[in-house]
């Protein structure tokens, strides 16, 4: 495995007075799930956009395989942005025809690929359909045919999961899964944390156009140490809260998460909770990328900005 498969060196990107990226550096590892999160507006889609050579950089350099990015890679990457877009009037065995030999991708199967790629993403009864005839589910997955049927080296998937039920969204985790498993190297962004905490190996922190954290995942959660429980329970958050062991509290739909003060007995918040309460879950964690993103970027626990970096968390 090739440790330096995608590097990003000292890269910056300015509008005006703006400075979107700023000294911005990253190695992707070949065969990786890599995961680059942060808030919207953080400077991701900058960072894949420069990546991609839709904008230049003003400064840094883009690597593969430790040779400068060239015309050549965008016929090795399969790249998924923000904004989607697809021929609305071809028919979808058409427009997945059409976009992958713009890649100069050539099969003698072409029909068998793409219903297995069809049946894959449950769109086999939709084989004859225009594009405009699906709906924006099955118009996002349809992209995300055309994204990897080619069979790129590294996939780049920008806010991938955005406007996608459950049931798809685990059918498009699955897929990634298995192209990992073929060979290939995954560059994701996003801005809910659990996404990247359920599918990543690897993640760099970004916020304000700077890199915050980055490495393997185990070590990045295993250097804030192990001093969060997460509970679930029948009581007021607010009693966790104003606990003399606990730091603060991070509330989710389904439970919350407590960061305890250094050197808190968490056994004594167990007994308090149980004296009180009706208690159903009660774990000493690693503490969550997101919780680890507020702590990092100095965010307010619970207020505005954290709350939309928790959008979609319970679809994840």
């Amino acid at each position: 495995m090739n440790k330096n498969f995608l590097e990003l060196r000292n890269i910056s990107k300015s509008y005006g007075e703006k400075q979107a990226v700023k000294d911005f550096s990253m190695t992707v590892p070949e065969g990786s799930i890599y995961g680059m999160i942060g808030p919207n507006g953080a400077g991701k889609t900058t960072t894949i956009r420069m990546i991609m050579d839709i904008i230049a950089p003003d400064t840094g350099q883009i690597l593969l395989r430790g040779t400068q990015v060239d015309e050549s890679f965008k016929n090795r990457v399969g790249y998924l942005p923000e904004e989607r877009g697809l021929h609305k009037k071809m028919k979808i065995k058409d427009v997945i025809r059409f976009l992958a030999e713009l890649k100069e991708y050539k099969t003698q199967a072409w029909d068998e690929e793409i219903d297995f790629w069809l049946d894959k993403m449950s769109l086999n009864d939709c084989r004859d359909k225009k594009v405009e005839e699906l709906s924006k589910g099955m118009q996002q997955k349809l992209q995300f045919i055309t994204t990897v049927f080619h069979k790129p080296e590294i996939v780049i998937l920008d806010e991938l999961f955005s406007g996608l039920d459950p049931l798809n969204i685990e059918l498009v985790k699955n897929s990634i899964f298995d192209l990992r498993a073929g060979g290939a190297t995954i560059l994701f962004s996003t801005h809910v944390m659990e996404q990247a905490e359920k599918m990543c190996d690897h993640i760099v922190m970004i916020n304000e156009g700077q890199k915050m954290l980055d490495g393997e995942l185990a070590t990045v959660k295993a250097q804030f140490g192990k001093n969060t429980v997460q509970i679930v329970f029948d009581g007021d958050p607010g009693f966790v809260e104003k606990h003399s062991t606990v730091a603060r509290v991070l509330t989710f739909p389904s439970y919350i998460e407590a960061k305890l003060n250094d050197g808190a007995d968490h056994m004594q918040l167990l007994r308090d909770l149980v004296a009180n309460n009706s208690v159903s879950k009660y774990e000493l964690v690693e503490p969550s990328l997101y919780n680890i993103f507020i702590e990092t970027a100095g965010i307010a626990p619970n207020s505005e900005q954290s709350e939309i970096l928790k959008e979609g968390a319970l679809n994840v």
